[in-house]
């Protein structure tokens, strides 16, 4: 089988590829790139494996033009700018010793080896740069019916790293069939050993949540991990039961992943969010409850976060969306108040001041948006 596109004819990969196999070592294209060509998916990042050991791999690159940057040096990885294009090339590796969070390696010159370490079967296919798949763990057939499945005993793969616990579930609803359901025996491993995820950085399991709730439909990998346990142990109080009518709402809107955290609920203390994103949830979550319009959601939290906030309410109340919802978001996010403190000085001053226009801003928005100036300052 081959595997084709324009991120395999780019004159930097095959550059690159040739340099390696023409200095006598192997240049393989792995990983998401032979993936997701395999699956009709886009592909972004291009990984290269070689038997070539990094200093060679830079002394190579070196002599042939190209960039190299050590930026994984420590794990046989070094970043090859080639064409314009940045590739990662890992030298073949074995594990040595894990401890459930990060791995001890070993470089080997044997694909077979390379490609046991690897977390999923998917993941574990090559391609040389002719586009001639190699596929030494027979992983093939789980590719083409978009199975996830863990290399080899699933808790063993868990036991090296236990956030291939998170990562079963999110390549599940990136990549997964979702009538074929989740590989049980992968379900089951990720049950049994959940407890291993408090071991985990807080940024790597934000990260990972993060990439989750971004795919196209995340809500049965979602409700699997809730029955499974594993998702309120990282979110604890999380209840799944709107995320799917949101994904229904929101299919015509770009995936928003903070959209989707919001309809979950539960406690987010332990993620590691930006000030902007707890601001952005903290505003979502408190539109959930109120009965503000479109318009006046638009006014209030400005246009993306105002459709966020109508989408994650008509989700978490079973609701259907307003006529012309986008439309009044964006007059609420066009609109300006119409009164300012000068129309109400010198009578109002200090406090009294700012409590008057707050009641004026409540009685505008209770009006959606309609109350002109003269209108709102009738017995102002």
């Amino acid at each position: 089988m081959r595997v084709s596109g324009d991120w395999l004819d780019h004159p930097g990969t095959q550059a690159l590829c040739s340099a390696l196999e023409s200095a006598g070592h192997r240049a393989l294209l792995v990983g998401g790139c032979v993936r997701n060509a395999l699956l009709g998916e886009p592909v972004s990042d291009v990984d290269i494996a070689t038997d070539a050991m990094p200093d060679t791999v830079t002394s190579i690159a070196e002599n042939a033009g190209f960039k190299p940057v050590p930026t994984g040096i420590d794990h046989g990885t070094v970043t090859v700018v080639a064409g314009g294009r940045p590739h990662e090339v890992t030298t073949f590796r074995r594990d040595v010793e894990t401890d459930g969070r990060r791995a001890v390696v070993a470089y080997s010159t044997l694909i077979e080896e390379d490609a046991q370490r690897r977390d999923f079967t998917m993941n574990a296919i090559y391609a040389d740069r002719h586009g001639t798949v190699i596929d030494p763990l027979h992983g093939l057939p789980d590719v083409l019916a978009r199975r996830v499945r863990f290399v080899g005993d699933p808790e063993t793969r868990i036991r090296e790293d236990y956030l291939r616990i998170l990562r079963f579930f999110r390549f599940h609803a990136a990549y997964g069939d979702p009538e074929g359901g989740l590989d049980p025996d992968g379900l089951a491993a990720c049950a049994v050993l959940a407890e291993g995820l408090d071991g985990i950085s807080k940024e790597r399991i934000t990260a990972e949540l993060r990439k989750l709730l971004a795919a196209r439909d995340p809500s049965p990998a979602v409700a699997a991990m809730w029955h499974a346990g594993i998702l309120t142990r990282i979110l604890p109080g999380a209840d799944p039961r709107a995320l799917a009518p949101l994904v229904h709402l929101d299919a015509a809107e770009p995936p928003r992943w903070l959209r989707r955290l919001a309809v979950l609920g539960g406690d987010t203390a332990d993620l590691r969010l930006s000030k902007t994103e707890a601001r952005d949830l903290s505003a979502l979550r408190a539109a959930l409850g109120t009965v503000e319009t479109p318009a006046a959601l638009g006014w209030l939290l400005g246009k993306a976060l105002a459709l966020d906030a109508v989408l994650a309410r008509a989700a978490s109340l079973g609701t259907s969306l307003p006529p012309g919802w986008q439309a009044q978001v964006q007059r609420g996010a066009n609109a300006r108040f119409p009164v300012t403190a000068a129309d109400l000085m010198p009578a109002l001053q200090g406090e009294a001041l700012g409590a008057r226009l707050k009641d004026l801003e409540s009685r505008w928005l209770g009006s959606d948006l309609t109350l002109d100036r003269d209108e709102l300052l009738k017995g102002a």
